[in-house]
């Protein structure tokens, strides 16, 4: 069985993570989620990272959970964002939320009788029924505004960045995002919680919530971010990947792997093809049919002997 925090690292995957993740990971199968809040009916590029975290700590022997944010999609996260987003109504979401897990179902494996088979998640389930009063009486008592002001996408919104300043709306974001945490800890028995760089506030706004709560154990590991030339560190590049997941994209792609590889070493073209790229052929393969790999291979025999000689 793969080591997940190993197959992240090597892969650069890993932004930050909280200290005794890497120790829980090998001590035991664990149950961690990453939330997708379903604004659109299709996942972009920006979610790539995040989604092959999951399909990775699957492979690795634990348990993921796909959480879709039903009700957190209907305010909209604060993080990284420079104006509040449109608030979208419940058939507007009903139907996002079908097709993203369509789209998901093309790389977790939720139909297997396996005990770390994945499973799909909507916050709305156990946010419909909560009350304003009762979730400021449970849940808000317990973090104090003090500790949310100082969150950097807080303090992004309230320092000029935005023109309109941060909606009350959005400050209760990261409460109601760290009361996912709390309600999977307790009836999932979630102990990890995945996202991008920019989560990492409100991600430890659930540990906190959690710790201050019931007392349990919890970790956090972010991804960073896919960026464009032109994009800040606050966002992520929009390109949908529905766009890119027909049979005829993918073939295209190898094909455009093989012919760049001509001009790429063998660990880049290992690298890209392993971390970026699906792909049905083995890289062996790839790489032999190009025209560079024999001379390549006595290449590196030639220096080997060298070396040995020495």
């Amino acid at each position: 069985m793969k080591d997940f925090i190993e197959e992240l690292t090597w892969r650069g995957m890993i932004h930050q993570m909280m200290p005794g993740t890497d120790e829980l990971l090998k001590k035991e199968q664990v149950t961690a989620y990453l939330g997708i809040d379903p604004t659109a009916d299709s996942l972009h590029i920006g979610h790539l990272c995040g989604v092959m975290m999951l399909r990775h700590f699957q492979r690795c022997g634990h348990k993921p959970l796909a959480l879709i944010g039903g009700a957190t999609g209907m305010i909209g996260d604060p993080s990284g964002k420079s104006t509040e987003r449109n608030l979208l109504d419940e058939e507007t979401l009903r139907h996002n939320v079908a097709c993203i897990k369509e789209q998901l179902s093309r790389f977790l494996d939720f139909d297997s009788d396996a005990p770390n088979h994945a499973e799909l998640v909507n916050n709305y389930d156990w946010m419909k029924n909560f009350t304003f009063l009762d979730f400021a009486r449970d849940i808000g008592k317990h973090i104090t505004v003090n500790y949310m002001m100082a969150k950097e996408s807080v303090q992004k919104r309230l320092n000029g960045e935005a023109r309109d300043g941060l909606s009350f709306t959005e400050f209760t974001y990261q409460l109601l995002q760290g009361y996912d945490f709390l309600y999977l800890n307790q009836h999932k028995n979630c102990k990890l919680q995945l996202g991008g760089a920019d989560q990492w506030g409100n991600i430890t706004t659930g540990s906190e919530l959690i710790r201050r709560t019931n007392g349990n154990e919890c970790f956090a590991l972010t991804c960073p971010l896919h960026l464009t030339s032109s994009t800040s560190s606050g966002s992520t590049c929009q390109t949908r990947m529905a766009r890119s997941t027909s049979r005829y994209s993918l073939r295209s792609r190898r094909k455009r792997l093989t012919l760049s590889s001509q001009s790429m070493s063998r660990t880049q073209a290992a690298v890209c093809s392993r971390s970026v790229l699906p792909r049905r052929l083995p890289l062996w393969y790839t790489l032999r049919k190009t025209s560079t790999w024999p001379s390549r291979q006595a290449t590196f025999s030639s220096e080997s002997q060298q070396r040995r000689a020495s």
